[in-house]
C-alpha cells in the first residue's frame, strides 16, 4: 500500500486509514505497509509505528510491515516495534546499499526472525538492492528459521523460482512481487501477490489467481491480458513507483497525495495517463459485464 501524505507532506494517517479500508472493500486480503511503493525509505520510525497502528486498527485481514532496512541493528528495533504495533507479520528486504555477502544476507535475516515471534516473508528484489538472495541462502533459511515462512519474489528469475519451490520444505510459500511475473509464477507454485496494481485493479488480480488455482488456466491469461496495460503503467524512468500508483488514487478520488523527495511530485500529465489506463479498464470490464470502479 502507499503511504498517503498531506498537501504539506505530512504523514496522512486519516488518509491511510480510508485508503485500507477501500482496498479491502475491494478485494485485497491483506495489506503491506511501508514497503518499497509505501515509501519506506522517507518514513521516520515514529512515523512507521503509527502508519502500523492506524491501519491495524482500520481493517480486519492480515497487516504485514515492512520493519526492516540496510542496518541490522535498526531492522531488529523497528521489528520489534512492530510486534508492539499489532501487526500480523514482518516483510524483510535484502540489505541494499552494503551489497554484503551471502554470509551477511544469511545472519541479518536470521537476526530478524529471532528478534520477532511473527511470520517474516523475505523480500527478493535485486534491482532495488544490488544483491540476490542466493537458492543456498533461501534454502537454507526456509529449513532452518521456523518463522521464515515466505518469499516476495520480484528477483525476475521464474526458473530459480521453481527450483526452489520444489526443494523447500512444506509450508514455505512464494508471492509474486512482481504484477507482470504474476501469472509464470503461478505457474511454478507461487500462491499468490503482493502488487502495486492491485491499487487499482484488485478484483481481476484476485480472479486471475483462483482461476489459475482452479485449473482454468485460459481464464486466468485472459484476465492477465487485461491487466498488461496495468502493469506498464505502474513504473518506469521518468515516473518509477510509486508515482504512478499515487496517480491513479488521486484520480479515484481517494488518499494519496504526493511522493516524498526523491521521487518528488508527478511529472506532467502523469494523472492524464492514470485516468487513460482506468478508462481503459473499465471499457473492459462493460465489455465483460462487470462493473467499472465506484468512484463515489
Amino acid at each position: 500500500m502507499v503511504t498517503p501524505f498531506t498537501s504539506s507532506g505530512a504523514l496522512d494517517l486519516a488518509g491511510a486509514e480510508r485508503l485500507a479500508s477501500v482496498l479491502v472493500e475491494q478485494g485485497n486480503d491483506g495489506l503491506v505497509l511501508s514497503g518499497s511503493t509505501g515509501e519506506a525509505s522517507t518514513l521516520t520510525d515514529d512515523e512507521r509505528v503509527e502508519l502500523w497502528r492506524a491501519v491495524v486498527g482500520a481493517v480486519d485481514v492480515p497487516v504485514v510491515a515492512g520493519a526492516t532496512s540496510n542496518d541490522t541493528a535498526h531492522s531488529v528495533e523497528l521489528v520489534r516495534r512492530a510486534e508492539g504495533a499489532g501487526v500480523s507479520g514482518i516483510l524483510a528486504v535484502t540489505p541494499y546499499y552494503s551489497r554484503p555477502s551471502q554470509a551477511g544476507i544469511d545472519a541479518h535475516f536470521r537476526a530478524v526472525a529471532r528478534a520477532t515471534s511473527l511470520p517474516v516473508v523475505l523480500y527478493d528484489i535485486p534491482v532495488r538492492t544490488g544483491r540476490k538472495i542466493s537458492h543456498t541462502t533461501l534454502l537454507r533459511l526456509a529449513e532452518q528459521v521456523p518463522n521464515i515462512v515466505a518469499l516476495k519474489d520480484a528477483s525476475g528469475e521464474p526458473a530459480g523460482t521453481a527450483r526452489l519451490l520444489a526443494e523447500a520444505p512444506d509450508g514455505f510459500s512464494c508471492y509474486s512481487g512482481d504484477d507482470a511475473l504474476t501469472l509464470p509464477l503461478l505457474a511454478v507454485g507461487a500462491v499468490g501477490l503482493i502488487g502495486v496494481a492491485t491499487h487499482w485493479c484488485a478484483p481481476e488480480s484476485g480472479e486471475m489467481i483462483e482461476r489459475f488455482l482452479a485449473g482454468d488456466v485460459a481464464g486466468a491469461r485472459e484476465l492477465n491480458a487485461a491487466l498488461l496495460d496495468s502493469f506498464a503503467f505502474e513504473t518506469g524512468d521518468d515516473a518509477p513507483n510509486p508515482l504512478p500508483t499515487k496517480a491513479v488514487l488521486r484520480v479515484l478520488g481517494l488518499p494519496a497525495g504526493q511522493c516524498r523527495l526523491p521521487l518528488g511530485d508527478a511529472p506532467d500529465g502523469l494523472e492524464e495517463a492514470a485516468a487513460a489506463v482506468l478508462r481503459r479498464l473499465d471499457a473492459w470490464r462493460r465489455c465483460r459485464g462487470d462493473a467499472p470502479w465506484n468512484r463515489a
